[in-house]
């Protein structure tokens, strides 16, 4: 049967017109919510490290800090540069995951992954945010296309492509590392994958994605490994416990989306399989995905793994579901009708929440709402803009690189803004003048967060004079206090510590 053949004995939706419309809406949803919604924590922080592009950072690998300098470079300093390269990478990643699921089974199991992948809430409602996991996703994803181009053209070549994708994965995120484990195991575990050890190209891809982790290496070799020491510090920290793990597993389901999880789990048994046998393609997407989703599992043994991280595990996912609906005998059924209906139901979140990102429909949920920590902030700044200039203050201290972030962008225009703690993060920004420090500053900080008491140490005066109320709606978000400081005493930096 001819590909055009194949592809109008598909229904209209998971025909490539279908699903370019589809994916169409929700990039122009997401567009439009990327320029109008505020930052969330990170995303401050990390506009940050578009500002001061460097090597690689304490927290994470460079690649999204690189991206938004990209941005910034083309739409200046705004929310939309932040975000549009981590908008543009979903359309991208979309086709790329299209071409994979097309490749390795078929076209239908092909629109069915890019529905459901679009139609997971982690990927549709968050995939405007500006973190890591962003380019992590993305290059995952390519590293996988370019796995089933090499095994299905078995082209020796596309093993350059993919020691560059994987390379470009791990300057996006340490996660990716468990990528090269499971290709090893594809590799030891396929009968015909296993002739590519004879390859050359396969050496050299793996050299290529090396050479492009050398900036991060070099970075922590300069810097007492202190990168590696925070994140790979975190795995079997403490006793194991049950505490997690449930939680861990919930809300894996409820962020694929429930009504797509519970086929992406059948997907998986049927994949199992075809595995057992040995079956390229199913080896393919099972091996990889396995390493990292075992070290999740283990890590929730021992202490609470973070929402967003398995992310890039997300559009393999989206083909285990897509191979069990498109397996299902033609006609009606049940599973179909679910898989649809999970696919509507995510949809139709992802935008409602996209617009409810821009113009909150409630404040009623408070910080239960997941879009809190966009709200209020543009108010907060223009309070602070006031008290400044009350206080003929010169300088804006924090001691919380989340609101860092926050106020940074906020007056941008104005005061400069300092994290006087944790300064390793910011290694590659200029570091003030010191004669600034002998005019009158601020010290703000969430109430939760005070630490106020510290800076008695470095300045004679540290008076509270305000207290602001972060608010959606009328309703109370959190409380920020404001400090006037000022005769200093003594440093005003903490010293900067590796580990």
């Amino acid at each position: 049967m001819s590909d055009l053949a194949k592809t109008q004995d598909l229904p209209p939706v998971l025909r490539p017109a279908g699903l370019i419309i589809i994916v169409g809406l929700l990039t122009a949803v997401k567009l439009f919510a990327a320029g109008n919604a505020h930052f969330v924590e990170d995303e401050a922080y990390y506009r940050l490290w578009g500002l001061y592009p460097a090597l690689s950072y304490f927290d994470h690998p460079p690649m999204i800090g690189w991206w938004i300098a990209a941005g910034q470079a083309v739409f200046g300093d705004t929310l939309f540069a932040v975000r549009v390269l981590v908008i543009v990478s979903g359309v991208i990643g979309s086709l790329a995951l299209w071409r994979t699921a097309a490749i390795l089974f078929d076209r239908r199991a092909a629109g069915w992954a890019v529905l459901f992948l679009n139609a997971s809430l982690l990927v549709g409602i968050g995939g405007i945010l500006a973190t890591p996991d962003a380019p992590s996703v993305f290059f995952w994803g390519l590293s996988l296309w370019a796995l089933a181009e090499l095994s299905v053209s078995r082209n020796a070549n596309w093993w350059l492509l993919a020691g560059l994708m994987a390379g470009c994965g791990l300057l996006s995120k340490y996660s990716v590392l468990f990528l090269g484990a499971g290709i090893v195991l594809w590799l030891c575990w396929v009968p015909e994958a296993r002739r590519w050890w004879c390859s050359w190209q396969l050496w050299a891809g793996g050299l290529i994605a090396l050479l492009c982790f050398s900036p991060v290496l070099y970075w922590n070799h300069a810097h007492e490994w202190a990168s590696f020491y925070k994140q790979f510090g975190r795995a079997g920290n403490g006793g194991y416990t049950a505490k997690y793990i449930f939680e861990f597993l919930g809300a894996l389901i409820g962020l694929i989306n429930p009504l797509i999880a519970i086929p992406a789990i059948f997907g998986a048994v049927r994949l199992f399989g075809a595995l057992r046998r040995r079956q390229n393609a199913a080896s393919l997407v099972l091996l990889t995905t396995l390493p990292f989703l075992l070290y999740l599992l283990y890590h929730a043994l021992h202490a609470r793994v973070q929402a967003n991280w398995p992310a890039p595990l997300f559009p393999a996912f989206a083909m285990m579901a897509a191979v069990f609906v498109a397996g299902l005998p033609q006609g009606r059924s049940v599973w179909r009708g679910i898989a649809g209906g999970g696919v509507v139901l995510g949809v139709l979140l992802a935008v409602l929440l996209q617009i409810h990102a821009v113009w909150p429909l409630t404040g009623q949920f408070a910080r239960k709402d997941p879009t809190f920590q966009l709200r209020g902030w543009p108010e907060i700044g223009r309070k602070l803009d006031e008290i400044a200039e009350r206080e003929n203050a010169a300088f804006v201290a924090t001691t919380s690189y989340g609101l860092n972030g926050q106020l940074d962008f906020l007056l941008k225009d104005g005061l400069p803004v300092f994290q006087l703690t944790e300064r390793i993060r910011y290694l590659r920004q200029p570091e003030p003048e010191e004669t600034l420090f002998a005019n009158p500053g601020l010290y703000v900080a969430e109430a939760r967060r005070d630490k106020a008491g510290d800076l008695e140490k470095s300045f004679a005066v540290v008076e509270k004079i305000a207290e602001l109320e972060r608010t959606v709606k009328g309703v109370r978000l959190e409380d920020l206090v404001v400090y006037r400081v000022e005769d200093r005493i003594g440093p005003v930096f903490e010293p900067i510590r590796h580990r």
